[in-house]
């Protein structure tokens, strides 16, 4: 009798990020009729190979075919082959004590590869390599498309994948219509105004999505170069972005006294408030007694904060 012989799925996953951190894009190709791509106003390129990657495994999590993975990051590779489970041990923490990068990506891809036959296998980028050069195109318009405010094509996906909680990232002149969103007022978001439009004004959690990439955009916030760059920092920011000040002030774009001032910080939660809002609770300080908020808004750039407040709390 002759045993059955089973089919590898062969696919290559890129991510490409035009200044790393910039415009970034992400991608994964098997076959001109099966794969997908996507990407961020800011992201980096180790971002879009690790959400390429991740993307691949949610949108074959339906097929029992072992699944050959080709990246051309090493740090990819040993990251989901080698390091993961030390960092897990210590509360996903490296070996030199500091947060691992990347994190939520890491615990979403932690989740999707339990059960998967996998295996990961190098390849040299830019040299030739059909496939690569495949996904490296793909995500690279991506990323172009995010640079330069027009639409992509995001690529049919994979044959009956089941459908994914996921969050959609926009571009601008997609022909996806931007969600129905509530509206704003001075001192946040108008809770009658939602109940008109039919969303709710009550809190719910956030998608692991979602939450990954918010956190990732709050982190990005702290980052030095970002808060020196008037123009980083413009873009992620809404055109209608106004902040609480610690001082009671109401202020817009144009000034940085409600910008944070140390990059120790701690997430309190992620919060949603309606299609394409959601709020991040966070702590920040040297001794973590600024509580800060801030409301976000999914926009045809991304997501794009659209309200800030910070308040003084005892450090006890």
């Amino acid at each position: 009798m002759t045993g059955r012989v089973t089919q590898v799925i062969v696919a290559a996953a890129d991510g490409s990020s035009l200044s790393n951190p910039g415009p970034a894009g992400w991608a994964w190709y098997i076959n001109d009729d099966a794969w997908a791509s996507g990407g961020w106003p800011h992201g980096t390129n180790n971002m879009g190979e690790l959400m390429a990657v991740l993307d691949l495994l949610q949108s074959t999590a339906h097929v029992d075919e072992p699944l050959r993975i080709l990246c051309d990051s090493q740090y990819v590779i040993n990251s989901l082959t080698k390091w993961m489970p030390g960092w897990k041990r210590r509360g996903w923490k490296k070996g030199d004590g500091k947060p691992v990068l990347n994190v939520e990506l890491m615990k979403e891809l932690d989740v999707a590869m339990k059960g998967r036959n996998l295996q990961f296998e190098w390849v040299k980028g830019h040299a030739g390599h059909a496939m690569n050069e495949a996904a490296d195109e793909r995500a690279r318009a991506a990323a172009l498309a995010f640079q330069q405010g027009v639409a992509f094509d995001p690529g049919p996906g994979f044959p009956a994948a089941a459908p994914k909680a996921r969050e959609q990232e926009f571009a601008v002149g997609s022909v996806d219509p931007e969600p129905d969103l509530f509206s704003f007022e001075p001192h946040g978001v108008s809770a009658s105004d939602a109940e008109g439009r039919g969303s709710t004004s009550v809190p719910g959690t956030a998608s692991p999505r979602v939450k990954a990439k918010l956190v990732q955009l709050t982190r990005e916030l702290l980052d030095d170069e970002v808060r020196q760059d008037a123009r980083a920092l413009g873009s992620l920011l809404h055109p209608e972005f106004i902040a609480h000040a610690l001082d009671g002030r109401v202020i817009d774009k144009g000034y940085g006294a409600w910008l944070p001032t140390s990059s120790n910080h701690e997430i309190l939660a992620v919060d949603t408030y309606g299609d394409g809002v959601a709020g991040v609770r966070w702590r920040q300080g040297d001794d973590l007694t600024r509580l800060r908020f801030s409301l976000w808004q999914q926009t045809p750039n991304g997501w794009l904060m659209r309200f800030a407040q910070v308040t003084e709390v005892s450090a006890g």
